[in-house]
């Protein structure tokens, strides 16, 4: 039986999202039907809206969900009905090239629902948003994205590792491998940016450089573990980076913007043999420009990090669990939580550096 359902859809390109009702099958094989309790504002879902990822319109958006699930399609073990799970858009295939060396987290065969959700007024098919579309009550995705966590975490706190959270706090972790006593530098801080300050605490960084040119972002900043703040409009933030590092720069700098600027920044402010991520999303037209001698000369590794290089299935329960005993301050990054129809708003606030995460609450 298919199911009707009220959705947040992006219709043209750059035009206002609408409520708009959905149809959404029961799961077949290998799928999972999830009841979406909370989904969070990412900016992802604005670059859907404005067409920066594709133009496959009309797009279902939303995708840093927590929810229940309902039902399963045939051969579906893990997750079972009634389970608490966070979305993830990494639903690793096990046989890939990348799954069979023991490296999963760069699975290049991820997969999503078969079926397709679509418009109830026209049957057109919805282009989900990274393949899982959460704005809405009930969504259809492939089993392997839903990952099981600890149901006492609220949902409007868990859907938050579904995308920028676990960016920026794997971009550290992970990515980035920070160890006791490094120092790290962030430039942006954002929600990406700030969970990349919260990882680093958490694994033991004991100078921690949020760079920003948003004074509220710094406060912020500030608040997940920044043991010193650069105003990058005020100031040069290599020289500033490098003041605050005995001057020989950062042993890790996480670029979490996606610009070319913001990036050489990044590069110039690591120590010799430092580690530079770049965890911030570009969009196709940027291009990089560095003098091949400073690339060579000054060692260390570059790294991009898609996603934190995370694997949910390892990953999720234990951030979740880190955050139920209070380790891993997940609430700071909720600043207002708002109803399905709010999501327009939310970009708009968003857009202007008002919020961390909106998050919508079914």
């Amino acid at each position: 039986m298919a199911h009707e359902v009220r959705a947040v859809v992006a219709q043209e390109k750059g035009k206002p999202v609408e409520i708009e009702t959905i149809v959404v099958p029961d799961p077949g094989p290998g799928e999972t039907l999830v009841r979406v309790q909370a989904c969070g504002v990412c900016h992802t879902d604005l670059h859907y809206r404005e067409g920066a990822i594709n133009d496959d319109f009309p797009f279902l958006l939303g995708h840093e969900a927590a929810g229940v699930v309902e039902a399963v399609g045939l051969g579906v073990d893990t997750p079972k009905v009634g389970d608490v799970v966070i979305l993830n858009w990494r639903a690793v295939c096990g046989r890939c090239r990348a799954c069979l060396r023991g490296r999963p987290w760069y699975c290049f065969a991820t997969h999503n629902a078969t079926q397709k959700m679509t418009l109830a007024s026209t049957s057109q098919p919805l282009s989900p948003a990274l393949g899982i579309g959460a704005f809405c009550e009930l969504t259809l995705v492939a089993a392997g994205q839903c990952t099981p966590v600890d149901p006492a975490a609220r949902p409007e706190v868990a859907g938050l590792l579904g995308c920028g959270v676990m960016a920026g706090l794997g971009a550290a972790m992970i990515t980035g491998e920070v160890g006791r006593g490094d120092s790290v530098a962030v430039f942006g801080c954002g929600g990406v940016g700030d969970a990349a300050i919260a990882g680093a605490r958490l694994a033991g960084a004991t100078t921690i450089i949020a760079v920003d040119r948003d004074p509220r972002k710094l406060e912020w900043a500030k608040e997940f573990g920044a043991t010193h703040t650069v105003d990058a409009s005020a100031e040069d933030p290599v020289a500033a980076v490098q003041a605050a590092t005995g001057g020989f720069g950062a042993d890790v700098c996480i670029e979490a913007v996606g610009h070319p600027k913001v990036m050489e920044q990044a590069f110039y402010a690591r120590d010799l043999a430092g580690t530079l991520v770049q965890v911030g999303v570009p969009n196709p037209q940027m291009r990089i420009d560095l003098p091949m001698l400073d690339f060579f000369g000054r060692g260390g590794r570059l790294r991009p990090s898609w996603y934190g290089d995370c694997l949910p299935s390892r990953d999720f329960p234990l951030l979740i669990n880190l955050h139920l005993q209070g380790r891993l301050p997940l609430d700071k990054f909720v600043t207002e939580t708002i109803p399905l129809d709010g999501v327009e708003d939310a970009f708009h606030r968003m857009e202007r550096g008002e919020v961390l995460r909106s998050v919508v609450v079914l």
